[in-house]
This record gives structure tokens, C-alpha cells and sequence, in this order.
């Protein structure tokens, strides 16, 4: 059965990449159906891609944290992509493309509305995608914005109210935010460039995770006698595939973001974000080796990641010598500011704040330096950058605020000694092991 499955995909690839190389590239109204075909079938793939991720999301969580934590993170991280795609269908979509708006917010009403025939077909992005296409393209993207916020908090929040706070985030502000830019609102009128989310989704993940963090406070024994003392996560092995995976879903992230199947840009695009990645890893490599004398795989584990989130915002419009740069630029930024945040006692349990928040925000810079497109301005990318800071920390520390008061956000000393798994899910991972409560 698997050399049938392999197969299988093999003569599908083989068929799609037939399509793209037989067929004139026409991107425009008279799209050929076999254009409109291939390039279709590449989004979907992309999609199942970026969809892939947030199983790295959850194996690089849960490797990081205590075993006594690990089915409170898996249940997060699964309840959240249900949650994104059912507020994105609900409300999401048409918060984020409401069409003809002020710039600012706008709303094409509840759920779906199908464009009849080859409106919602061919004819619905000039031949490079269909309308329920873009729908769960985007979807997945949504839902990735609070699994960002699950890691930041992680092993000492309140199941409930973590997933009260994702539902209204992800349904109200990550689509009203996106839509200045991606639905054509006021940012994107200026110029404001975000090629695939460094701002959109991974620091609009990260504004929440930091509003989080510092209402939560760190876990117990993270610091101790005005010292930071680790605490050591369960399973590297675990971790690293996370992040394997993480990175083969960027290529559905970043190639998808092309939102075509053209062969050159998405082949560029391959090619910067994993040379971006693969500079992240040496950046990190050398920067923690100097600065802990020893080898660290949980830094260069969060190299990649950075150098990913670095190149996101300008994948597609900056060189192979830049991309280099700003991933090896990305991987030294992420361990200095893991050791700044915990200087800070913010406690950041899989260094979300400094792989999402803070090279989100510099890849959207590095924009405004590196882009090829001299229509690219810093002084503009830095504006949206504020811009995005002030709404999603407001908003998200609101939201964060207001479920304190009333139902609480924290778990008590006891079930965060004990563990998660044993009082929110009374049931624990690894079943039949001995497990360390530290």
C-alpha cells in the first residue's frame, strides 16, 4: 500500500508539472482552463502544505515543554485549526476581504457567498485560482496567527480561556488587521509590503503572545533569587521534527503566497526562504555557541524558524545574496532576544516572542532595505510595523484583561506543579512512564 500511495503522488506531481511546462503562461481573463488547472491544483497543494504546519507547531511545542504539559498542547494546538476555520467561514473571510471598504474595516457579511459560474471559477483571480481556493488557502493562514499565542503561554494557562481568546482573535482582529493590507486597505494604499506574513501572521501572532506572557507571568520556578533558572524541555527529538515540518510547510507558506503556479517567482521563492532558513540555523549556531560556549539545539532549532520569518515579508522581491543576509541576520537576533526576554522575566516557554514577534518585525523592515522594487520603503514598512504593534497589543491584551477578571486566565499553583494533562484532561500523555513533575 505505501508504494502504491507513493506512486500515486508521484504521477500526480508528474501531471501537474506536464500542465505548467506544456502549456502558455497566461495569466490574465482568457486564462486557458489547463492554466487555470495547474495553477489551482498548485494552491490546493500549498494549502495542504501551510495545513501540515500546524502539526510542527504542535510537536515543536510540546517538545519544548514538560511531558506533564504535552496533552494540553496537543489538544490546543488541534482545537485552534478547527476554531480558525470555523470563525474564518463565519465572520473571517469578510472581515479580511469585504471588497470596497474605508480602508480601515469592512464587512462583506456571514459566511460563503459563491460567485455563480465561471465567476467563482476561471474567472475569479484572472484564471489563477477559484473562490472556495482562496477561502481555505487563507483559512489556514488564520488559524496559524494563535497557534503562534498557544507556545508563549504555554503550561500555565487556562484551557478555556485560551480558546475564548483565540476565537475572538482570530475571528475579529487578525481579519480587520490583515485587510489593511491584504484586502487592499489603507496601509496597502501607501505601499506597505508584506509578501506572505512576517507582520500579518507571525507578528500579529506575536503581539498577542507578548500581551499574554505579561499578563500570565512566568511559570513557577522560572526565576528564581533574581535569577533566570531553565527549565529543561521533555523531548529534542520531538522538537526537531517540529521543525522539520515547519519549515516543508513553508514552502506551501511562502510559494503559495505567489498565488499562482508561475514558475519562476515560485521557484525564487523556494529558493530564498531556504537559504534564508539554512542562514538563520549558522547565524544562531555561531552566535549561541560564543555566547554559551556550548553547542545549543534549541537555538538553532529557533535559527531556522527565525531565518523562515525572516524572509517571509519579501520572499519574492529580494535577491539570493539578501535572503542570505537577512536569515544569518534573523538567527543572531533570535538568541539575543531570548536572553533579553528573560532578562525582562518574560517567560516564553518555545521562544515564540523571539522567533515570530521580533523577527516577524524585522523581516518586514528588511523589506525597506533588500527589496529589488524601489517602490519598497523603509519609512513605510516601519510605519505598518507600529501600526500592526498598536492594534494587535491593544486588542489582544483587551481581550487577555477581560478574561482575567472574569474567569481567570491562570491556572492555580497546584495544577501547574502537578501538571495540565492531569487536571485539565485527567488523563496524561505518556501513559505508564514515570513523569517529572518539576
Amino acid at each position: 500500500m505505501r508504494g502504491t500511495g507513493c506512486k500515486t503522488v508521484s504521477v500526480f506531481m508528474i501531471a501537474v508539472g506536464l500542465i505548467v511546462l506544456s502549456t502558455p503562461w497566461v495569466l490574465a481573463a482568457g486564462a486557458s482552463q489547463e492554466m487555470f488547472t495547474a495553477n489551482n491544483t498548485w494552491m490546493l497543494v500549498a494549502t495542504f502544505l501551510v495545513f501540515i504546519m500546524h502539526l510542527g507547531f504542535a510537536t515543536l511545542e510540546s517538545g519544548l515543554c514538560r511531558a506533564k504539559n504535552t496533552n494540553n498542547i496537543l489538544f490546543k494546538n488541534t482545537a485552534i485549526v478547527a476554531i480558525g476555520l470555523l470563525t474564518y467561514v463565519l465572520c473571517g473571510f469578510n472581515f479580511m476581504y469585504p471588497g470596497d471598504f474605508n480602508g480601515w474595516i469592512g464587512f462583506a457579511g456571514i459566511g460563503l457567498s459563491l460567485p455563480a459560474g465561471d465567476a467563482g471559477l476561471i474567472g475569479y483571480a484572472d484564471g489563477a485560482y477559484s473562490y472556495y481556493t482562496d477561502f481555505i488557502f487563507q483559512a489556514m493562514f488564520a488559524a496559524t496567527a494563535a497557534t503562534i499565542v498557544s507556545g508563549a503561554v504555554a503550561e500555565r494557562v487556562r484551557l478555556g480561556s485560551f480558546l475564548i481568546f483565540s476565537a475572538l482573535y482570530v475571528a475579529i482582529v487578525y481579519p480587520i488587521v490583515g485587510s489593511w493590507k491584504w484586502g487592499g486597505g489603507w496601509l496597502d494604499k501607501m505601499g506597505f509590503y508584506d509578501f506572505a506574513g512576517s507582520t500579518l501572521v507571525h507578528s500579529v501572532g506575536g503581539w498577542a503572545a507578548l500581551a499574554g506572557v505579561m499578563l500570565l507571568g512566568p511559570r513557577l520556578g522560572k526565576f528564581v533569587d533574581g535569577k533566570v533558572k531553565p527549565i529543561l524541555p521533555h523531548n529534542m527529538p520531538l522538537a526537531t521534527i517540529g521543525v522539520f515540518l515547519l519549515w516543508l510547510g513553508w514552502f506551501g507558506f511562502n510559494g503559495g503566497s505567489v498565488l499562482s503556479a508561475d514558475p519562476g517567482l515560485v521557484s525564487l521563492v523556494f529558493v530564498t526562504t531556504s537559504l534564508a532558513a539554512a542562514a538563520g540555523i549558522m547565524g544562531a549556531m555561531v552566535c549561541s555557541w560564543m555566547v554559551q560556549s556550548k553547542p545549543d539545539l534549541s537555538m538553532i532549532l529557533n535559527g531556522s524558524l527565525a531565518g523562515l520569518v525572516g524572509i517571509t515579508a519579501g520572499a519574492d522581491t529580494v535577491s539570493i545574496t539578501a535572503s542570505i543576509i537577512i536569515g544569518l541576520v534573523s538567527g543572531v537576533v533570535v538568541v539575543f532576544s531570548v536572553i533579553f526576554f528573560d532578562k525582562l522575566r518574560l517567560d516564553d516557554p518555545v521562544g515564540a516572542l523571539s522567533v515570530h514577534l521580533v523577527c516577524g518585525i524585522w523581516g518586514t523592515l528588511a523589506v525597506g532595505i533588500f527589496s529589488t522594487n524601489p517602490e519598497h520603503k523603509l519609512w513605510v514598512q516601519a510605519l505598518g510595523v507600529v501600526a500592526y504593534g498598536v492594534a494587535c497589543f491593544a486588542a489582544a491584551f483587551l481581550f487577555f484583561f477581560i478574561l482575567k477578571a472574569t474567569l481567570g486566565i491562570r491556572v492555580s499553583e497546584q495544577e501547574e506543579r502537578e501538571g495540565l494533562d492531569l487536571h485539565e484532561h485527567g488523563v496524561a500523555a505518556y501513559n505508564g512512564f514515570q513523569i517529572n513533575a518539576q
